[in-house]
């Protein structure tokens, strides 16, 4: 069986931050957590219950550092419902909010940065302990895995990640070859590989018309170009696909609007998933991903004009009609 990881970055927004009231928080939370609408919750809610519905399982990486501004009750509100559905609740960090927190900064510098490779190690150790203490204080069992926000991870972050006991990352983003991760992992490692004590898990990827990769993330790629490439992973025997999605990207966060074609995408995929043969939807806390047999030897799915065009057509009819998240 080839296990699918349904990864959700489930984050509070830095960027729609205007202060440190309760009214800002409840906002954010109906913007990018919960991400109500006129038709209904879109966010976490809903694809909770999506899940259900198809018996399918996902991994929530949730971001607790907006605790720094309104306290872990904020962090509670997102770890509950995940937690009390049964899915899995792991460690993701945006460094971001520490610039926001101002001196409640729990670093002794009070040093800021965009993402968590900014900081040298010991200090991505502190921020990294605050953040899986802060989760666990939440109600989430104790975090085996851990995104970065921006995929800003380095070599570093995997040694940081280590000495506080975790065992697995899941930053290496192949596509993103100009992105903000800095972990010393080439493109060809599409499979997970053991890097500086840890298990590097990569988000999946396809392959693209001009020789490169895109990443499979739900507003990225079409649900056809989604199943061809499990099914693609399947075929050739790799033993673990992963997809990102975010906890918002079924909406447009500043007009709530629901986005019908993402949407339409993710349960698609989430449907589509629970009666594919020879795969199975898992989690990191209790059927993480293997070590690949044999790493570097795996290639993405390969580039196909058909796909690519139905895709630039979703996408433009996306943008035109509900805009960016």
């Amino acid at each position: 069986m080839t296990r699918v990881y349904i990864t959700i970055d489930t984050e509070y927004s830095s960027g729609l931050y205007t202060g440190p009231g309760p009214a800002d928080r409840a906002d954010n939370y109906a913007r990018s957590i919960a991400c109500i609408t006129p038709e209904g919750p879109a966010g976490i809610p809903h694809k909770l219950s999506l899940l259900a519905q198809y018996g399918q399982k996902a991994v929530f990486f949730v971001d607790p550092m907006p605790a720094l501004i309104w306290g872990v009750a904020a962090i509670e509100d997102i770890v509950g419902p995940i937690v009390a559905a049964g899915q899995d609740v792991q460690l993701h960090c945006h460094t971001e909010w520490l610039e926001l927190a101002g001196s409640a900064n729990p670093l002794a510098s009070k040093r800021t940065g965009r993402n968590i490779a900014d900081f040298p190690f010991e200090e991505q150790c502190e921020i990294l302990d605050f953040a899986r203490r802060t989760l666990i204080a939440a109600g989430a069992p104790p975090p085996v895995a851990f995104r970065a926000g921006n995929y800003g991870a380095d070599d570093a972050t995997l040694r940081a990640l280590a000495q506080i006991g975790l065992a697995y990352d899941a930053s290496h983003c192949p596509a993103l070859t100009d992105g903000d991760c800095r972990i010393g992992l080439g493109p060809d490692v599409l499979d997970p590989v053991l890097h500086e004590g840890i298990v590097e898990v990569p988000a999946g990827t396809i392959g693209t018309i001009s020789g490169g990769q895109r990443h499979a993330q739900i507003t990225a790629l079409t649900l056809a170009e989604m199943l061809a490439a499990i099914r693609h992973a399947r075929d050739c025997r790799r033993e673990s696909f992963t997809l990102v999605s975010h906890s918002f990207e079924l909406i447009n966060r500043r007009r709530l609007a629901v986005n019908r074609i993402v949407r339409r995408r993710f349960t698609g995929l989430v449907r589509a998933l629970s009666t594919m043969r020879g795969v199975e939807t898992a989690n990191f806390a209790d059927t993480p991903p293997p070590l690949a047999a044999e790493a570097g030897q795996q290639q993405p799915l390969p580039a196909s004009a058909m796909r690519t065009g139905m895709r630039l057509a979703e996408q433009l009819v996306s943008n035109t009609l509900y805009g960016a998240l």
